[in-house]
């Protein structure tokens, strides 16, 4: 859950996602829809897809792979959860390198360009053979807390005497930062289809972009912007790319749904686009009800 969402946020999720399915077995017999309907508000579904499918195969093998090499072969655990799994729940001296722990690899080492290969060796070169998941999470938290990107705190650093960015006088200069192409936009229609107090609602494809979850119904997401007037229309920035919604009523149901209350549309697990979506149709004066 902490992937691209800040502590604050998830705090409160996670407790009240664990306490639903306090086990590997509980998580991995509850439904798709169920599972992705309490993930939503927190983005990057797919996070939320692969853990389904991650539970489902650690509860087939019976318990958890012990090293990183086959923790990574579970769906959705990369380079980096693996080895910071590995090395904090079974002590495995491997080296979980994020964007944090890369940035205070790429300033002690002075280096300007971070080769991931490279950042990748160094780290493991640091990893003691005693309590490594000790030194892996503090490597973390010195990234997050003191080698910050900008305004590090290098009088706080214990590395500091052995730093080449602290030695060069510029720190923050280290590494140097990648510019970030500018997001394309697209474009999409959302059907506002309203009937008897209810909103008609659709789940979308289980595979890419919001998959699996509840939605208004509507068009492919294109770079041409919609002809068509509507109610209103709604902004959302995914990671890739900036998203122009425009919603537009419709009298007769799309697609195979459901008609969900407006009055517990908090029920429907919508992500957070399609909720941002029923906001800005609600307070519409346009709007037309069956």
């Amino acid at each position: 859950m902490l992937q691209q969402t800040t502590v604050a946020t998830v705090t409160p999720r996670f407790e009240r996602f664990v306490a639903r399915w306090p086990t590997i077995e509980s998580l991995a017999a509850a439904s798709d829809e169920d599972i992705l309907a309490e993930w939503a508000g927190l983005g990057y579904y797919a996070r939320a897809r692969n853990l389904i499918a991650c539970a489902r195969e650690v509860a087939r093998l019976g318990s958890f792979p012990k090293t990183a090499a086959e923790l990574r072969l579970l769906p959705g655990i990369g380079a980096y959860t693996s080895a910071a799994i590995a090395a904090i729940a079974f002590g495995e001296r491997v080296a979980a390198v994020d964007t944090n722990v890369e940035r205070v690899i790429a300033r002690l080492h002075g280096i300007k360009r971070a080769d991931k290969n490279v950042i990748a060796h160094l780290a493991l070169q640091s990893v003691p053979d005693d309590r490594p998941g000790d030194f892996v999470q503090a490597m973390m938290d010195l990234g997050a807390t003191i080698c910050r990107p900008k305004s590090s705190r290098c009088s706080e650093c214990p590395l500091r005497q052995e730093c080449a960015a602290f030695a060069s006088g510029t720190p923050d200069a280290f590494p140097e930062r990648r510019r970030r192409p500018v997001r394309p936009r697209r474009y999409g229609v959302a059907y506002w289809i309203e009937r008897g107090g209810n909103v008609w609602l659709v789940r979308r494809p289980t595979t890419g972009l919001l998959g699996g979850m509840a939605a208004l119904p509507g068009s492919e997401w294109t770079g041409q912007a919609p002809i068509a007037n509507g109610l209103a229309a709604v902004r959302h920035v995914f990671t890739h790319f900036c998203l122009e919604l425009m919603l537009v009523p419709r009298a007769q149901p799309l697609g195979e749904g459901w008609w969900q209350p407006l009055d517990r549309i908090d029920e429907a697990g919508l992500p957070t686009l399609y909720r941002k979506a029923i906001e800005a149709a609600l307070a519409s004066h346009d709007r037309i009800a069956a």
